[in-house]
């Protein structure tokens, strides 16, 4: 056994004028057993042939006790530390509060698709269940990249550099997919992400005590992501309060949990990056941002504050390795618990709409429409046989308010608007050549073939005569019915852009062949030479309404 020892050496120097020795010092080593007497031999020698006479020495034995109170390092630091470590210690405690009351109504989702009955197209035969994808990953793209088979490689599959994760899931190959979800309701209600159980699988819920169960109803909501599962069966199910996301601030502590990578009952940290961001993969976006770690698996999963309130639906990430880098996304829970409000209720969401086409009220654009910078959403189109229409808003509003609410985005009011109650009427403020006027409108549901587009190919000439406007490097042409059905438009009127002169005010303002040109300065025109005497007349800026088969859109072009 190879114990520790103290040894304890006495040191002498002589004195030649009287011959006597005196003690300077003691010094105390631990050392073990096997080498003391090497190491002991070697500081002798070495203090004698120095000319320090070394009279004795001292060597006793004892063992390491580990279990010794020893002195905490904090105690000799100064005050201001030791209560900097005590607010942090009190976060530790928080985080851990929430996490122990959080993750019992924290569930794993499965949605099983029978992979061996699917016949591929290609050849007709059947795809063998033990490797349905020939060791390839059909779901490669999805949030997270989700689905994925036990013998799935993920560093052989990275996400494409620098692109959010697309959500569509690809149609020709079913199979299973796995994420998280939230349990909100002791009933079995789970709120979760519609791309976690999309596809028409068998949806399986594991609960946090390790029970399946297989959901006997799946209502979803592709536009926003969400989704509600119902289970029956299940007892003493722990239900997560929903908290107000509008209250979350950026810089805000949040916990993200659920299942990533398969590894049950997960939390990590971080806080509230950003708000309202809208990042392309689904119709209604009002996503948290968050820094907390979110890695495939956590869809559907709880983003919670420190109150233990849901305050978000773990949904998207941003990254080039398919792993966190610290940019997730959440749909905020006032959004997840309208929408599924509505599944619960109807069995599918109820959206009230306007009918109208909106922009921002940018700082060009306000100085035209006499209103301050962000301070609205402009009006471009009001759609006939529409409730907008019936309200009396007109193409140069600016929505300042809805329902009493300031609005500053389109997706503000979108939001504001498909919220209200069918059959209500809510009053709404705008602003028409810089008066203030209340207008009151009734909330109606929005039918399904509405916001659909026609796809048509668009024309960069037209058969018509066209003249160019040299002062603002522009061509036009006049619209008539056959040009407008090639532009996939309406109209019949206004006048087309032909051509745009490289470095031109025209190509600043984003005028491009194909786009239609409805009015200047509030004002419409229905030909070329009308639109040749109002840019004339006009001053250095110039507010036109321009139309392409995407909608219409204000924009302000200014002369070079």
């Amino acid at each position: 056994m190879n114990q520790s020892i103290e040894v304890e050496i006495r040191i002498f120097t002589l004195d030649t004028s009287t011959g006597q020795n005196s003690m300077q010092e003691t010094l105390t080593k631990s050392t073990s057993t096997r080498t003391r007497r090497t190491r002991l031999a070697a500081l002798v020698l070495a203090l004698t042939t120095t000319g320090v006479a070394v009279s004795g020495f001292a060597i006793g034995e004892s063992k390491v006790d580990l279990n010794k109170p020893r002195p905490s390092i904090v105690q000799n630091l100064s005050p201001d530390v030791q209560r900097a470590l005590n607010n942090a210690s009190d976060l530790s405690t928080a985080f851990r509060a929430v996490s122990e009351s959080l993750l019992p109504s924290v569930v794993a989702i499965e949605n099983r698709v029978d992979v061996a009955k699917t016949v591929s197209k290609s050849n007709g035969s059947t795809q063998p269940s033990a490797d349905p994808f020939a060791h390839g990953n059909p779901f490669k793209g999805t949030p997270f990249e989700d689905f994925f088979s036990d013998k799935f490689d993920w560093n052989a599959f990275p996400m494409p550099h620098g692109k959010l994760a697309p959500r569509q899931l690809p149609k020709r190959m079913p199979s299973s997919g796995i994420g998280s979800g939230v349990v909100i309701d002791e009933s079995g209600i789970i709120l979760t992400n519609n791309h976690v159980v999309e596809g028409g699988g068998k949806v399986v819920v594991r609960t946090a005590d390790g029970t399946k169960y297989e959901a006997t109803a799946v209502w979803t909501d592709p536009s926003t992501d969400i989704a509600v599962v119902k289970i029956e069966g299940a007892t003493d199910l722990v239900a997560a309060p929903l908290g107000d996301s509008d209250q979350m601030g950026i810089g805000d502590w949040v916990l993200a949990l659920g299942q990533p990578f398969g590894l049950d009952s997960t939390v990590t940290a971080g806080i509230i990056s950003a708000k309202n961001r809208g990042i392309r993969i689904t119709d209604r976006e009002n996503f948290l941002q968050t820094d907390a770690a979110i890695n495939p698996g956590n869809s559907g999963g709880p983003l919670v504050n420190l109150k233990g309130e849901v305050i978000g639906i773990n949904t998207a990430i941003h990254s080039r390795s398919g792993g966190n880098e610290g940019i997730g996304f959440a749909v905020p829970s006032n959004m997840a618990r309208w929408v599924a409000s509505q599944l619960i209720d109807n069995g599918k969401v109820q959206r009230a709409y306007l009918g109208v086409g909106i922009q921002p009220a940018t700082h060009e654009l306000a100085k035209q429409m006499n209103v301050k910078p962000n301070s609205g959403v402009v009006v471009t189109d009001v759609f006939p046989d529409t409730p907008a229409a019936e309200v009396g808003l007109e193409s140069g509003d600016v929505i300042v308010k809805f329902d009493g609410q300031p609005v500053r985005k389109p997706l503000e009011l979108q939001l504001l608007v498909e919220r209200c109650e069918v059959g209500k009427k809510f009053p709404v403020e705008i602003v028409r050549n810089g008066k203030t006027i209340e207008l009151s409108y009734t909330a109606t549901s929005r039918p399904d073939e509405f916001g659909s587009l026609q796809a048509s190919s668009s024309a960069s000439q037209s058969d018509s005569p066209s003249a160019t406007v040299s002062d603002w490097g522009v061509e036009v042409a006049d619209v008539n019915s056959s040009i407008a059905n090639q532009l996939g438009v309406q109209e019949d009127s206004g006048v087309v852009v032909t051509s745009v002169m490289d470095g031109s005010a025209a190509a600043e303002a984003g005028l491009e062949p194909g786009i239609v040109i409805k009015q200047v300065d509030r004002q419409a025109v229905d030909s070329v030479a009308e639109l040749k005497q109002k840019l004339a007349e006009a001053d250095d800026d110039v507010l036109l309404l321009v139309r392409t088969k995407n909608g219409s859109q204000f924009i302000v072009m200014t002369k070079s």
